[in-house]
């Protein structure tokens, strides 16, 4: 999955300065180089990263990527309208998928999140229009030196959290939103070293 508008760098790019946290993995740096901090507006995307972020809940975020091909074969392609409809009999086979995180908590959320994100498209259109309302349709612009400096929450991934929680989503505290919009590029969190930087940046 590749957003549209990526100007990431091949990977080839010889010895490319990145953020410190995406390490020596080549799956972590793939994914540093060519989504992470780029803003998408695409919902199923959208829902697809909503879902994975939830799904990292105290395990690494590697882990996570490792199994994201699982997740969408297993969750149909992060469709909502199809997820919304699971039943009880689809959970529990779910629940015995090796090549997803077998907890029954974040599999039920899963499938609540995408009920609630049908009322919230009757609402407002689109979950791409509501996220991107809470920074008025640009992408916050940071410019930090070092990861330490990186917040892990800010008062408007608070006020979006408590919003998502209102409308009876799950798994969707300050943190895990704050990286869920670093994710989806509603904020540039790239440190000013790293080659993204400038071009998440444009």
């Amino acid at each position: 999955m590749a957003p549209t508008k990526n100007k990431a760098l091949n990977n080839t790019t010889a010895q490319a300065n990145r953020c410190s946290w995406c390490g020596s993995d080549p799956l972590y740096q793939q994914y540093h180089d060519n989504e992470w901090g780029v803003p998408v507006y695409d919902d199923i995307t959208l829902f697809e990263f909503l879902t994975l972020e939830g799904a990292q809940a105290g395990l690494s975020w590697i882990t996570i990527l490792r199994k994201r091909e699982n997740y969408r074969k297993a969750f149909d392609q992060f469709k909502p309208e199809k997820i919304a409809r699971y039943s009880e009999a689809k959970m529990a086979k779910l629940k015995l998928n090796e090549g997803i995180v077998r907890n029954e908590l974040k599999i039920r959320s899963t499938v609540s999140n995408a009920q609630s994100y049908l009322k919230l498209c009757n609402e407002k259109g689109s979950l791409s229009s509501y996220l991107w309302g809470f920074v008025d349709g640009t992408p916050i612009q940071n410019r930090w030196r070092s990861i330490d400096n990186v917040p892990v929450s800010t008062p408007i991934s608070d006020t979006l959290s408590r919003d998502l929680k209102r409308r009876g989503f799950k798994f969707v505290g300050p943190t895990i939103v704050y990286a869920y919009m670093q994710a989806i590029g509603m904020v540039n969190d790239h440190t000013v070293n790293c080659y993204r930087h400038k071009d998440c940046a444009g």
